[in-house]
């Protein structure tokens, strides 16, 4: 239906995200023969007011990377199990029970939502078609009170992320587009990003960075959204103006996610005894992976103490490293976590989580 609108040289207004994560490119061309247009503000982000200033306001610029909280359902769950220290299964059902999450909340839990939204964007962002099965994704499921604990400690707060950015492989430049769960500083604006809310943080060559902040969801917001759109459609058939072309594509490459560098935050669980540390980091050494910090609790079979204190600890017990890294490639870093994985002094790899927004 909608080709066929297109093909009349009628504008089309849509907000059907996985028609254009999957078929934009299919529908930008079919606009751009007979001069017109495809608008699809409430596709990200609901109310937030993304699309134009991407394709429109930064017309002129260069956008270097978006980092983006594009799911309302996934930022009120770990909104919350940060400041009530929740556990994920509680606050997925309170969620559920608000109207947050559906029933089956597989789409918005496990990061689908968030890809689809994500390949628009970079779509946009870098004149370059980013078919949804190239977006890594990952969801939150993983993420426990431990998790974010650790987090907390260290200064982050853990956020769901789609990441689009510029990236140089073998000397050329290349896309990396993912979602994931990632560390990001307390200081960052994207930290403020409370409850189901959402936001796109972009940095651009000559603007630098822009900060886009709003409701993610909800019937009110999303029409406003497209009425938006709607009225835009309306001017410019007024004004008899040409549709916005946007199947003109610079076709960068898009990296595979063992590309991406950025930094990491590891946490193992180990034989508290001596040597651990030195052998661990041998284990990184060997895998181009750089230590930057690292802080070590005691684990007693009731609970975690501090190393300093050493109350309830004993000669024969574990103990949990959290490792914060310098920038790695990340292929290096999942080789090296194999590595730690079967080795004789780690007991358990319990999390790894990128650092980004630094």
């Amino acid at each position: 239906a909608l080709l066929q609108a297109l093909n009349a040289g009628a504008d089309v207004v849509t907000g059907n995200k996985a028609l254009l994560a999957t078929h934009g490119a299919e529908l930008f061309e079919a606009a751009d023969q007979v001069g017109a247009s495809v608008h699809y503000e409430a596709a990200v982000a609901g109310a937030i007011p993304i699309i134009r200033p991407l394709r429109d306001s930064l017309a002129g610029d260069r956008v270097q990377r978006i980092l983006a909280i594009v799911n309302g359902t996934t930022n009120y769950i770990l909104d919350r199990m940060d400041s009530e220290g929740a556990e994920y299964a509680d606050v997925l059902a309170d969620a559920q029970r608000l109207g947050y999450a559906e029933a089956d909340p597989t789409a918005d839990v496990e990061g689908y939502d968030a890809a689809q939204k994500a390949a628009i964007l970079a779509s946009l962002a870098f004149h370059t078609t980013v078919p949804l099965d190239a977006v890594h994704r990952e969801g939150i499921t993983a993420v426990d009170a431990q998790v974010m604990d650790a987090a907390r400690q260290a200064g982050y707060v853990v956020k769901l992320l789609a990441v689009c950015e510029r990236i140089a492989v073998d000397g050329r430049e290349s896309i990396s587009v993912r979602v994931h769960p990632a560390l990001v500083r307390r200081e960052h604006p994207l930290a403020s990003v409370r409850g189901a809310n959402n936001a796109v943080f972009v940095q651009a060559e000559a603007a630098g960075d822009l900060m886009f902040y709003g409701a993610g969801a909800g019937g009110i917001q999303t029409a406003s959204a497209v009425l938006g759109d709607v009225v835009s459609a309306a001017r410019r058939h007024i004004a008899g103006g040409v549709g916005v072309g946007e199947s003109t594509r610079a076709n960068l490459p898009i990296a595979p996610v063992g590309q991406a560098v950025t930094r990491y935050q590891i946490t193992l669980e180990v034989d508290d005894r001596p040597g651990v540390l030195a052998t661990i980091a041998g284990i990184l050494a060997d895998g181009r992976v750089s230590i930057a910090t690292v802080e070590q609790k005691i684990i007693d079979e009731q609970k975690i103490v501090d190393e300093q204190t050493n109350i309830g600890a004993d000669e024969s017990g574990q103990a949990r490293l959290v490792i914060g890294t310098h920038k790695a490639r990340e292929q290096d870093l999942a080789e090296t976590v194999e590595r730690l994985a079967s080795s004789d002094v780690v007991e358990r790899v319990a999390s790894v989580l990128r650092v980004e927004g630094d």
